[in-house]
């Protein structure tokens, strides 16, 4: 095996992010790739929390299509993934309190854990530690160096002092011994370099890469999914010197940050979809009076308050609506953790170059999901490019003119104190000098000038910015298309397309506006087939793209269930169309499965699961369904019935059906 993937489920407060995250660096100190995903919900207890951790050989970049292992940390998580484990993998479990009474299939080995007898000499312990034990346990299975868990044991709870350190680290070990007097190995063939490399989100990257880049001011009000951007740089704010604002609302974090930017300091602020929403008016402020600002929006599902803790790409249009009117803006859509580290610096230096807002366009997925990146992509030395600064100005030059017409559309900036260089950073419409032209002074040539001179900053900013590169063979059968987060998984998938006979290339775009409409043209128009791929129901980018280009794709992939793609779905989406198939909007088993344990959740009890599931005819004579038994989670005897609507996903109780 080259690469495994590994599931830990549980509810929120089982303790499966310090589980995950001691595999997860076990693994990168050994020089293992590694990314991770968490699905996870909006509460504190209960729940159910699904995190998955995927170590390769070589790079991986999504968290995959199979499950190689499972730590079931409670029977909701035994019987919801417990059948996904592939042949050859492996189940744990706490066999004190679980049981794994599903089939399973071939070859899959049950690891039944006795935590109670495997903890007794380590006294009264917290239930979370049986996490620790199934982790050692997990530990020998996959061919892992115990003394480096060890030793990131040791460095994850050296604050708490040495007892808890030696208690976690000798419950691994009973853990890892018991696994190995009683297994065998999976047989994961590793060669381990030990190149340790850093293991981070997204957030992490841009906020070590603001860092980096020089950014001296930080406001945000708390919002999943972009908190975790505060958090790093509240805790950083001393040693980096970067002044960390929490506000009130979102209105005041963009303009203190513009206000920041205005003032002469590199300034970075960061939110959600539903707190951009209140930022847009205070965009177009910028743009007007010409302040550099960095927003960074990380996409959650919407609209409203959504789903907070789950992915989308559902932002775009409200991104290129920002504010009313026209003035220039950059927007950045980088492609995974790395990539974020260098679009903070390069999204700074374009803020200060040209004068204007750039806002990076992120999404749950890419800025929540750890991975492992190479060390050397987090240099402190990055270049840092403040454009045109007035640093003195004379009285013999004539009058300072801050907005001053231009060939490049950029105007010398002067920093408020410089000498001779007082103006008015008016959001009216105004002339070179700042004077406004909303009132008395009315002049649409004056307007006609001052408009034309703020869009020309795009052009000149068109050629900073590269153009994307297709990759894959220029006469492929089929062009994938992407942008931002889901370049990795794209890729991925059309590795597994080459598996199945068919020659895929791939275009991902990271710069969205300004957009570079003949290179995508031209390489596009030589493309036999073309599929977008993105996380949305309505296909934003595809409509971009046509609206830049004239290009209309010939097909899009669509996902909005709040969860990333997968390889293994792009590629069976792509077959289906090349194959003639329309998408199919009904609901498959299981999703039917998914759609009964939220009914059961929320309807019933903790006691019942779903059972065997059938299709049927409505009993109400209209859509067909999927006739779903409710059946006694210890006894699996039959409690009642649940029907679930193929088209709609309506659910009914049949008559003959209820509990």
């Amino acid at each position: 095996m080259t690469d495994i993937t590994i599931g830990i489920g549980g509810a929120a407060g089982d303790g499966l992010d310090k589980t995950g995250d001691t595999l997860a660096r076990t693994a990168a100190r050994l020089g293992l790739y590694v990314y991770a995903y968490n699905s996870y919900q909006s509460v504190i207890r209960g729940g159910h929390i699904w995190l998955r951790i995927r170590l390769g050989q070589e790079k991986v970049e999504s968290h995959g299509d199979h499950l190689s292992a499972l730590i079931a940390l409670n029977q909701d998580s035994i019987e919801r993934h417990a059948p996904e484990v592939e042949p050859g993998g492996v189940v744990l479990f706490n066999a004190d309190k679980l049981r794994a009474n599903i089939p399973l299939r071939d070859r899959v080995i049950t690891v039944p854990l006795p935590i109670t007898e495997l903890t007794r000499s380590f006294g009264r312990i917290q239930p979370v530690m049986q996490n620790t034990v199934a982790l050692g346990a997990l530990l020998f299975l996959l061919g892992l160096d115990f003394e480096i868990a060890a030793g990131v044991l040791t460095d994850t709870f050296a604050y708490k002092g040495k007892p808890v350190v030696e208690q976690n680290v000798g419950l691994a070990r009973a853990g890892y011994d018991y696994a190995r007097d009683r297994f065998v190995p999976l047989g994961c063939q590793w060669s381990f370099s030990r190149k340790r490399r850093p293991f981070i989100t997204g957030n992490e990257a841009f906020s070590l890469g603001a860092v980096a880049g020089g950014c001296k001011f930080y406001s945000a009000y708390p919002m999943t999914p972009a908190s975790s951007i505060l958090h790093w740089m509240a805790a950083h704010a001393e040693r980096c010197g970067v002044v960390v604002k929490q506000c009130e609302d979102e209105l005041a974090v963009v303009n203190m940050a513009i206000g920041a930017g205005l003032a002469g300091v590199r300034a970075l602020c960061g939110t959600s979809g539903g707190g951009f929403a209140l930022m847009t008016e205070a965009i177009g402020q910028a743009g007007m009076i010409e302040a550099p600002v960095v927003i960074i929006e990380v996409q959650r599902g919407g609209p409203s308050t959504g789903i907070p803790t789950k992915t989308e790409q559902a932002d775009l249009n409200q991104v290129f609506g920002a504010s009313q009117g026209d003035f220039p803006r950059i927007i950045i859509a980088p492609t995974n953790a790395a990539d974020c580290f260098h679009t903070a610096v390069e999204a700074l230096n374009l803020a200060e170059t040209y004068q204007l807002p750039v806002i990076i366009i992120s999404d749950l997925l890419l800025s929540e999901h750890p991975e492992t990146i190479e060390p050397e992509t987090l240099t402190a030395t990055v270049p840092i490019e403040r454009g045109e600064l007035v640093t003195e100005w004379s009285a013999e030059n004539g009058r300072y003119k801050r907005y001053a017409f231009t060939p490049s559309g950029v105007s010398p900036r002067a920093l408020p104190g410089t000498a001779n260089t007082l103006y008015v950073a008016a959001t009216d419409e105004h002339d070179e000098e700042g004077i406004v032209i909303s009132d008395v002074f009315t002049n649409p040539a004056v307007r006609r000038k001052i408009a034309e001179k703020r869009m020309r900053k795009l052009d000149h900013a068109l050629g900073d910015l590269p153009a994307p590169q297709l990759a894959g063979p220029l006469d492929a059968d089929v062009t994938l298309i992407g942008w931002g987060s889901t370049q990795g998984v794209i890729r991925e998938a059309g590795g597994q397309l080459a598996a199945a006979g068919i020659r895929a290339n791939h275009l991902q775009v990271k710069y969205l506006f300004p957009f570079h409409a003949r290179e995508v043209s031209e390489l596009l128009g030589r493309s036999k087939r073309t599929i977008c791929i993105e996380a949305n129901a309505t296909g934003q980018f595809a409509r971009h793209l046509r609206a830049e280009t004239g290009f209309g794709v010939h097909d899009r992939i669509l996902k909005y269930d709040g969860e990333p793609f997968e390889p293994h779905y792009i590629k069976e989406q792509v077959l289906a169309i090349l194959e003639g198939h329309l998408r199919s909007l009904e609901v498959t088993p299981a999703e039917a499965r998914e759609i009964a344990y939220h009914y059961i959740r929320t309807h019933l009890n903790e006691e019942l699961r779903p059972g065997r599931i059938e299709k049927a005819d409505s009993d109400g004579g209209g859509e067909s369904v999927w006739r779903i038994e409710i059946i006694h989670r210890d006894s699996g005897k039959k409690q009642g019935e649940l029907c679930v609507g193929i088209n709609t996903g309506a659910t009914h109780i049949p008559a003959a059906g209820a509990s």
